[in-house]
């Protein structure tokens, strides 16, 4: 007896993931999820969403990926617990290998978001999520109205987030190892020029303070050329060294940038160089990487699969 044939695999669950779900569901396409090693996404780690529409009080991120995950499962949605490690694009159904065994899907729709690139330092893993330590400025800035906060990074990213959250904190500390941004001259000029930017030139961070207790309280800082340590009274650290995209096991054969970012092809925004394949969310976003975004990205796919099945399926 063959294996079944889904229709159609989605993998991840993110905004993006879920969105697709809900979609596929109600066209009764009887969709399977795969949910990797951090089901929900980036947006579990955060503790109150404020951006999102249709939450006038905010709501918890965990609360809202498990929100869609229900409404996904009432139309009919199935989930696995699964890694993929590999795929086969090559013939029809498309193959999608598990390690030890092998799924077969007519559509796939990759929404496996980003990882955000770390320091690594002490204290940052324990206080990252609420507690201070944050990857995302345009989510997380408001909570620190009037208070002093710390931006790590030099590209266009970090200049954005520190000029971002100039509207809400007292000063912004933009903390990097060279002399100069590497940022875009027109980003550079900007947060240089800011009354509400510091700037910690040469400096790399050491460690994140207030573990103990369970917020933070300051960044340790070390200037490279002189060794001195000195520590930033800051309340929230805002880590802006770049992210991972999750493309690893799908590229080759789809197209991915310099970034590793899935590329959609011209005119779209989630069919990519294989028929029937779609990408929706931060794998294939390096510009926006919200909430909201990715879930229309996940609409979007979920519709051009519709459309494709229909087409090619009956």
């Amino acid at each position: 007896m063959s294996d079944p044939v889904e229709n159609v695999v989605i993998i991840g669950t993110g905004c993006a993931g879920l969105t697709a779900a809900i979609y596929t569901a109600r066209s009764s396409l009887n969709p399977l999820v795969l949910e990797g090693s951090l089901p929900g996404g980036q947006l579990t780690t955060t503790s109150e969403v404020e951006n999102f529409p249709g939450f006038p009080h905010g709501v918890d991120g965990f609360q809202l990926t498990q929100n869609m995950r229900e409404q996904a499962t009432r139309f009919g949605t199935r989930f696995e617990q699964a890694l993929v490690s590999s795929v086969d694009f090559t013939s029809m159904p498309r193959k999608l290998h598990l390690g030890d065994r092998t799924i077969l899907a007519r559509t796939v729709i990759i929404a496996t978001g980003a990882s955000p690139r770390m320091t690594g330092i002490p204290g940052e893993k324990e206080l990252y999520g609420g507690k201070g330590v944050t990857t995302c400025a345009t989510c997380d800035g408001a909570f620190y109205r009037k208070m002093e906060v710390a931006v790590l990074g030099g590209g266009d990213s970090a200049a954005e987030e520190a000029l971002f959250l100039t509207r809400f904190a007292s000063k912004v500390y933009l903390v990097h190892r060279r002399d100069s941004l590497r940022a875009s001259k027109i980003m550079a000029d900007r947060a240089i020029a800011h009354e509400k930017i510091q700037m910690v030139w040469d400096s790399v961070p050491v460690e994140v303070l207030g573990v103990k207790e369970g917020a933070v309280s300051g960044l340790k800082v070390r200037q490279v050329k002189t060794n001195a340590e000195s520590i930033l009274p800051v309340k929230g650290i805002f880590v802006a060294i770049g992210h991972i995209p999750n493309t690893g096991p799908f590229a080759p054969p789809l197209e991915i940038d310099e970034g590793g970012y899935f590329v959609p092809q011209p005119g779209s925004q989630v069919q990519t160089n294989i028929p029937g394949i779609y990408v929706a969310g931060d794998c294939s976003d390096h510009v926006y990487r919200q909430a909201i975004t990715a879930a229309g990205m996940g609409c979007a796919a979920a519709i051009e699969a519709e459309r494709w099945l229909a087409e090619h399926h009956g």
